[in-house]
């Protein structure tokens, strides 16, 4: 892959399915998923809008190379998704909650990481979010302070 490739961001589609495994699995377990379940996940995600517009709750976007004549490759580079939480306080204000963030390894090194929590970022606020959130393991907290996020508090979690 060369320095001078160009990639673009778009929404994830079924096509994706063994790419966007690829990569995640750099990030936590994947297995069992197949491609119709892997389908089917996508056609969820579809159902729900938020309540003002037809803005999804789920949106997965993928960063894909892009050859010189603007074909994509068929590779996907990285992987991420916001969902969009209407909530109760603040009027019913929208938070957006970045999550499953994945560069597949050929790609690692280019910023494409910090290039998607960018879009991510500012898809949740362009689509009215008063705050977008993460969390993180501790030894990525120096990445997303330069993607301009701050500590905010601790996570919790049960495991079953």
């Amino acid at each position: 892959m060369s320095n001078n490739t160009e990639f673009k961001i778009r929404r994830i589609e079924t096509r994706d399915f063994e790419q966007v495994k690829k990569a995640l699995t750099f990030l936590t377990e994947v297995e069992p998923l197949d491609q119709a379940r892997f389908n089917k996940v996508l056609e969820y995600w579809t159902t729900y809008k938020l309540l003002e517009d037809d803005t999804p709750v789920y949106n997965c976007f993928v960063i894909v190379p892009i050859e010189s004549d603007g074909k994509e490759t068929g590779e996907v580079a990285a992987v991420g998704t916001i969902f969009i939480e209407q909530k109760l306080i603040h009027g019913g204000a929208l938070t957006g909650h970045i999550e499953d963030i994945a560069v597949n390894a050929q790609f690692q090194g280019k910023k494409l990481g910090k290039k998607l929590i960018d879009h991510l970022s500012q898809y949740g606020l362009s689509n009215g979010c008063y705050k977008v959130i993460l969390d993180c393991a501790e030894k990525n907290i120096g990445f997303y302070e330069k993607c301009s996020f701050n500590q905010a508090g601790i996570e919790m979690q049960i495991r079953i």
